[in-house]
């Protein structure tokens, strides 16, 4: 009997000793909280450009789907909510096609770029420091690819026109300028397409190269990345700098046009989509205290005006992190249209509906429109 009530007391204590002893069940990771959907900016809210709307019927404020501005306009536009692919994207059978080719560039070989990065070592690769007046960089190698187009019929030796883009390589590029070229809607030009040195935003890489408002990154292109794209390739490069362009989107936007706007003796014409006209220059200069945005506040208004032609895209949801009144991807577009206009620039504005940040569909239908915009005007001359 006494045996009997033992193991009973027995079976009804050992679990509660087990569970005692156990290691306690981890807590489930703490999920990151997700960032608010930014807000839609209603082209008719205070501060907008009067925008013509695409193929708009009966006064609306929206445009046909798939109709871009005309390639002789300039001014304010706005196109969407529906997108249509470009029939140029679309190689077309039996058509001359350019060469593609890629170098590689490593950071211990630049005297421009040897690369940074702001996560410490052994941290987590999304490291962000709590405060950007006390955050430290260390050193991070990186190798760099340059994809580069070389138009059909090119003649080794002759000096080419070019269109040098940031965050490369660009899948939509190439088979538009083949069909652009074809139907001499642009020059045939050789496309250099920079990948960036690795990371976003301050602290980063990238964000050094593409935020900082100077000359450097333009002389960068010119001292290192041409020279080593001749010399690989098999092209000479034109020093006409109406035979230059750049183009880029968001931060990369905003390098685009800062090489043009420090040494338009090389690039004359430019093509942003969501450019980063806002402040994310790091570390900080007291000559642009609020970076990018200096640009529609300060530097584009207080200068003489410049021989730059602009193409410039937003989005009515494009980025939105307004900590300091700088962060507004919507409204520093919509202030870089107006100062440009003030100042008599030849530039092209497009407001997209339903259009996130460097939406994809929007430059799907654009990027012809844009490209053939940019280059109007443009006519060879002799020499280099």
């Amino acid at each position: 009997m006494r045996k009997k009530t033992c193991l009973r007391l027995l079976a009804l204590i050992l679990p509660v000793l087990v569970c005692s002893f156990a290691p306690a069940e981890e807590a489930p990771p703490k999920k990151k909280a997700a960032r608010p959907p930014n807000p839609v900016r209603l082209p008719t809210a205070p501060g907008m450009p009067k925008f013509t709307a695409v193929g708009a019927k009966d006064g609306e404020l929206r445009g046909a789907p798939g109709a871009n501005p005309p390639v002789d306009a300039e001014g304010d536009f706005l196109i969407g909510p529906d997108y249509v692919k470009a029939p140029e994207l679309t190689p077309v059978e039996g058509a001359a096609k350019g060469r593609i080719e890629r170098i590689t560039l490593k950071s211990e070989d630049s005297k421009f770029y040897p690369g940074i990065t702001r996560v410490p070592p052994g941290g987590p690769a999304d490291y962000r420091a709590p405060d950007l007046a006390t955050m430290q960089v260390y050193p991070k190698a990186y190798t760099r690819s340059v994809t580069v187009y070389v138009p059909a019929g090119y003649v080794a030796g002759t000096p080419a026109p070019v269109i040098v883009t940031a965050d490369g390589p660009d899948g939509m590029l190439p088979a538009v300028l083949d069909n652009l070229i074809a139907q001499h809607r642009v020059p045939a030009m050789v496309a250099i397409m920079i990948q960036n040195g690795g990371g976003d935003a301050q602290g980063s890489e990238r964000g050094l190269e593409y935020d900082t408002v100077s000359g450097k990154y333009a002389e960068f292109v010119e001292a290192e990345v041409i020279p080593a794209v001749e010399k690989a390739c098999g092209v000479k490069i034109t020093t006409d700098p109406e035979a230059r362009a750049t183009m880029g989107g968001s931060s990369g936007g905003a390098v685009a046009f800062t090489m043009a706007w420090f040494h338009p003796e090389w690039y004359h014409r430019v093509i942003t989509y969501s450019g980063t006209y806002v402040n994310q220059q790091w570390p900080a200069n007291p000559a642009t205290p609020h970076g990018a945005w200096g640009y529609h506040e300060t530097l584009i208004p207080q200068s003489a005006v410049k021989p730059i032609r602009l193409w410039l895209q937003v989005g009515d949801r494009d980025n939105y992190n307004n900590r300091d009144d700088l962060h507004d991807w919507v409204v520093a577009n919509n202030r870089m249209a107006a100062v440009l206009k003030a100042k008599g620039y030849h530039y092209q504005y497009v407001f997209c509906l339903n259009c996130g940040h460097t939406d994809r569909n929007v430059k799907a239908q654009t990027l012809p429109e844009a490209l053939e915009w940019v280059w109007r005007g443009y006519a060879p001359r002799g020499g280099s």
